[in-house]
């Protein structure tokens, strides 16, 4: 190998090397950026709900995730609405999850 083909993989490698660290930067900036909305979002609900209706909205949160991050982006949005006035107790939130669940089918099997 000539020394002119040792610069040129020299660097071609630093140029790779050079766009693996811009790209590990700009993934950690995107997951530090979610860790923000996250902890903004959990301030909100900690001032928008009661303890019991918050617990609630965890163990909601642990099996349907999907639903629950709905709930939570609709309570937020309520809040920077400004359309509560006080906290959501846990029977409010029991009555706001029944309104936006899908509506389920009731199954009757009759045996001849």
């Amino acid at each position: 190998m000539g020394d002119d083909e040792l610069s040129e993989i020299r660097q071609r490698r630093m140029a790779q090397l050079q766009q693996q660290a811009q790209n590990q930067q700009s993934m950690q900036a995107e997951l530090e950026q979610q860790e923000r909305v996250k902890s903004q979002i959990q301030m909100v609900l900690m001032q928008a709900l009661e303890p019991n209706a918050r617990e609630r909205l965890n163990t909601i949160k642990l099996t349907k995730p999907e639903f629950a991050g709905a709930v939570e982006q609709q309570l937020v949005q309520l809040a920077q609405s400004g359309r509560l006035k006080q906290k959501i107790t846990d029977a409010q939130l029991k009555e706001l999850l029944r309104q936006i669940a899908p509506a389920k089918r009731d199954y009757s099997i009759t045996r001849k």
